[in-house]
């Protein structure tokens, strides 16, 4: 390995490191997020992006013909590039002790992209976001957005929240500035209405509201099945109005009878609220697309429309978990996992087929204490060719698993997942890992404390 090669991996190692420190309540610039589901070819800083990939301030993503890319932001959005497209992630600077510190710059230079903002946009922060394209400037207002541009033109459509837009013309509205362009250059456009989008022109400072689905961007390049699904009370920053409705009734229970009055009606006591035990978040893994015939076995949809959320996906595999209260990985102590479940494949990318592989001596190890795990099994082919794998990685204090690179010894694959809770008695991860040049091992594992 080349000497600018290691310490590429080196620089990446310790980006993911910042940001597992990020997560655990500091505040750190330079990781954006990482990769969560590649599909087709997907180059990030001009290297081929796996499941896992960190994405660093800086960063060029882009995405080759029927090529997919879904980046989750280290505040729990998502910027997700469809085929034929090119972005950049020019700041991501995430101040939790000083919100106001907070900047957010992305820009897309060509084809679509969705962006739905992360915990970091808040009404107090959102006025440091800022999406750029060549000719337009983007704020939020708590948003999910899709985002259609070529050199010439911008197209936007609103699934939740709101977006300001602004052509950029000199003295009004600057690619150099930050947070939205605002006043009477720009444009406000709202969720609720599908048709409804707005389109910048070269040289045009004012947006143009336009009522043509036939322009949207989800029609320039359609999304998969499997992108997260809109959620408007989910979305970082969205204001939720509440309606305080009159109760005519309490009134009326209220009125003062005179003595010629009818006698007041004496109204029945209330039984008390019983409040509803919320279950506690459970991990749910396994594939959720087809291979070999075999339908997948999780549906990835409808675990997000229960206010679920992915916690890494790639081409066959994903990890999600279920709503619920949020749960803490221990602060002391180690734990032992053994094997309980797995499914895995053998991908020849030159000859286009897939084969099944099987499991043997699975291990598992978490120190809690040190927030770090190690792993590894050995992998076993339908030719009875064995090869062993394992992977060490950190542990964040919401139980995410984050593996080290898959390059970076002795690692040799990419590791994503969760433990649980039951007092982190169950754990789950997808895995990819090159086992020659021209096979690649992919799967879904499960684990019990033993």
């Amino acid at each position: 390995m080349g000497i600018n090669v290691l310490l590429h991996f080196i620089k990446r190692h310790s980006l993911r490191f910042a940001c597992l420190m990020l997560l655990a309540g500091l505040a750190h610039a330079g990781e954006a997020g990482h990769i969560v589901l590649t599909v087709g070819n997907v180059q990030i800083a001009g290297q081929r992006a796996v499941v896992g990939s960190v994405v660093s301030e800086g960063d060029e993503i882009v995405t080759a013909g029927n090529a997919y890319a879904y980046m989750k932001t280290i505040d729990n959005g998502f910027l997700i590039l469809r085929p034929d497209s090119r972005a950049r992630v020019i700041a991501y600077h995430v101040d939790q002790q000083n919100p106001a510190n907070t900047r957010v710059k992305l820009e897309l230079l060509n084809g679509v992209a969705r962006s739905i903002s992360g915990q970091a946009i808040t009404p107090q922060t959102r006025g440091n976001f800022r999406f750029n394209t060549p000719v337009a400037a983007i704020g939020v207002r708590g948003t999910d957005f899709t985002v259609f541009t070529s050199m010439d033109a911008t197209r936007v459509v609103v699934a939740a929240g709101g977006v300001v837009v602004s052509g950029f013309m000199p003295g009004a509205c600057s690619p150099e500035g930050n947070g939205p362009c605002e006043g009477t250059t720009s444009r406000e456009l709202f969720a609720g209405h599908a048709d409804n989008l707005l389109q910048v022109n070269r040289g045009q400072a004012l947006p143009q509201l336009l009522h043509d689905k036939s322009l949207s961007p989800n029609n320039s390049a359609p999304p998969r099945s499997d992108e997260p699904a809109g959620k408007t009370s989910n979305v970082a920053g969205t204001e939720v109005l509440a309606v305080n409705h009159v109760d005519l009734d309490a009134q009326k229970s209220e009125v003062q009878f005179s003595s010629t009055s009818a006698p007041p009606v004496v109204q029945p006591v209330a039984p008390p609220v019983v409040q509803p035990v919320i279950p506690p978040r459970e991990i749910v893994w396994g594939r959720w697309q087809t291979i070999l015939g075999q339908p997948g076995t999780i549906d990835v949809s409808k675990i997000m429309d229960a206010k679920g959320e992915i916690l890494a996906i790639g081409s066959y595999f994903a990890i999600l978990r279920t709503s619920g209260p949020e749960w803490q990985t221990p602060s002391q102590g180690t734990m032992g996992f053994a094997l309980t479940q797995s499914e895995a494949y053998i991908l020849n990318d030159k000859a286009g087929t897939a084969s099944r592989a099987g499991l043997e001596n699975g291990r598992l190890q978490i120190d809690f204490a040190k927030s770090t795990f190690a792993t590894g099994f050995d992998l076993l082919s339908d030719k009875n060719e064995r090869f062993p794998f394992q992977a060490q990685g950190q542990v964040t204090r919401n139980g995410l698993l984050l593996g080290d690179s898959q390059f970076a010894r002795p690692t040799n694959m990419a590791v994503n997942g969760a433990v649980g809770p039951e007092n982190g008695g169950s754990a789950a991860y997808i895995f990819q890992g090159r086992i020659d040049n021209e096979r690649l091992a992919t799967g879904g594992v499960a684990w019990g404390r033993k």
